[in-house]
């Protein structure tokens, strides 16, 4: 299982169902070294699917006191390969710290 730590949209249980045909279960974690910008869609699907033309997208940030709050999913591979598609090519999916010290998969803005 893969550790995925949502902020945004993921957090939906729409998107959820869209993306991968059920509800998931989390837990509340805080991600250090980040703050939250804001993207704009033009995906019509991801849109349909959230509701929002702009989503939050994670900002790496040189501050350990900059954290996002979130909640942390436990997903398959195959479920890991459904949120890379949702995720639009402004996101980049890579490891992270968390608060709790766990390490998992986070969406944050391309380089």
């Amino acid at each position: 299982m893969n550790a995925l730590f949502s902020y945004g949209t993921l957090q939906q249980p729409q998107v959820q169902l869209d993306t991968f045909g059920r509800l998931l279960e989390g837990q509340k974690d805080t991600l250090i070294g980040y703050t939250l910008g804001e993207v704009k869609i033009t995906d019509e699907a991801v849109i349909k699917s959230s509701g929002k033309e702009y989503h939050p997208i994670l900002i790496r940030s040189e501050h350990k006191e900059d954290t996002v709050e979130g909640t942390v999913f436990l997903i398959t591979n195959a479920e890991l390969q459904q949120a890379d598609e949702y995720e639009v090519d402004d996101y980049q999916r890579v490891e992270a710290q968390l608060k709790s010290g766990k390490t998992c998969w986070i969406y944050a803005a391309s380089s």
